[in-house]
């Protein structure tokens, strides 16, 4: 079965007309990208959009031999006409099932939101999911049994939880290739774009790929070890998040517990948890070695490791001066040590969140010196044991590694 994508980005296209935003101003030439549609076998229409014929025959494709048009969401861009001999788009209702005179079959999946998702199996059984932009397939549980998918396409920019439930029902498994659909002016650039894809273990193609489902498309693995580093408010947190965000279950450790009678922390934690995915479970723990050891468990987010330091610094009196010089700096060290050996020996896979503290003004006091220190040392020795190391910028992540 294939599958010639003859648009890739959102209703709206991209650049969207007359936005006079940095991420449209970037996509040109080879950014550029018609509204999603999707010609599978030359049999079947995914989503009619403005010029899809034009499109098709760009990819070397002609419309001619249609036997259905579907529809799955309403389109925000200019009126479509039908091109002559098409026939008449339709949106299936969720749950209907139909067979063309082809061999192929045809199902109709309710969505979490306002659209309808596409279930497409070849005469041969190869199978194909195509979902609307903004949409997570509901009712997972109603398709247990059945096989995996060979090509998934979906908004993964947008939606990456939607991967998460697929994976999580077993409809999307090793083999599958997934890729994404609906980019809109939201999502990054390249190569941005496809680094945050390969995290959710999909893919970004230019408009007229023909992918051909079955055939098996290597995406980089997601590392067992992640650092992201970066200054206060530089968007480390989130970008740790989005790291893991297709996957169905995380753990979230939070290292810096509660603060009684400090409301803006409260407020801080409070945000935290409302944009993490409803299947993740939060931790507040500073006992990391012993979930870092544990091999069977999700993956884990530690955020952050500053946090933990400073908890290690008050339970060993290190502030102290004359505490540090005897022995508080050797316990510090020691258990330094033992998170960096547990973090390098880790079966999970594992995010890690740390501040970059020393770019900036030397701390006037020597318990702060003490501190930007020693969470420099920590900083370097995790990432020494990391397989990808971020820097975030401004909201901007540069990979280090």
């Amino acid at each position: 079965m294939e599958a010639t994508l003859l648009g890739t980005a959102g209703p709206a296209g991209l650049p969207v007309p007359d936005c006079p935003c940095a991420a449209c101003a970037l996509a040109t030439g080879d950014g550029g990208r018609a509204p999603s549609a999707v010609l599978v076998d030359d049999v079947v229409l995914l989503d009619l959009t403005p010029g899809v014929a034009l499109a098709a025959a760009r990819a070397g494709h002609s419309l001619a031999g249609l036997r259905l048009v579907l529809l799955s969401h309403p389109h925000d861009g200019p009126p479509v006409e039908i091109p002559a001999g098409l026939p008449a788009p339709a949106r299936v209702p969720d749950g209907q099932r139909l067979t063309l005179i082809t061999g192929h079959k045809v199902r109709a999946l309710a969505m979490d939101a306002p659209g309808t998702g596409y279930g497409v199996e070849s005469p041969a059984g190869l199978r194909l999911l195509y979902l609307p932009p903004g949409c997570a397939p509901a009712g997972l549980a109603e398709g247990a049994g059945e096989p995996p998918y060979d090509l998934v396409l979906l908004d993964a920019v947008g939606r990456p939880d939607a991967l998460a439930r697929l994976r999580a029902a077993g409809a999307v498994t090793g083999t599958t290739d997934v890729v994404a659909l609906h980019i809109g002016h939201d999502a990054p650039p390249q190569p941005e774009l496809g680094r945050r894809l390969a995290a959710y273990g999909a893919r970004a193609v230019p408009d007229g790929t023909t992918l051909t489902a079955g055939d098996y498309h290597e995406v980089p693995d997601v590392p067992r070890r992640t650092l992201v580093t970066g200054g206060a408010r530089s968007g480390k947190s989130a970008e740790a998040e989005r790291r893991l965000a297709a996957f169905p279950e995380v753990v979230y450790v939070a290292t810096g517990g509660t603060r009684e009678g400090d409301t803006e922390w409260a407020e801080r934690v409070a945000r935290h948890r409302e944009r993490r995915p409803a299947g993740w479970r939060t931790l507040e723990t500073r006992d990391l070695v012993p979930l870092l050891a544990d091999a069977s468990g999700p993956p884990l987010l530690v955020d952050c490791l500053a946090l933990w330091l400073t908890h290690v610094l008050d339970e060993e009196g290190a502030w102290d001066d004359a505490a540090w010089r005897a022995g508080a700096a050797r316990r510090v060290r020691a258990r330094v040590d033992e998170l960096v050996t547990a973090w390098r020996a880790t079966r999970r896979t594992a995010v890690a969140v740390t501040n970059e503290v020393g770019a900036g003004v030397v701390p006037a006091t020597a318990s702060g010196r003490r501190f930007r220190d020693e969470l420099g040392v920590l900083n370097a020795a995790i990432a020494s044991e990391s397989e990808h190391v971020l820097l975030t910028v401004s909201g901007l992540p540069f990979p280090l590694r």
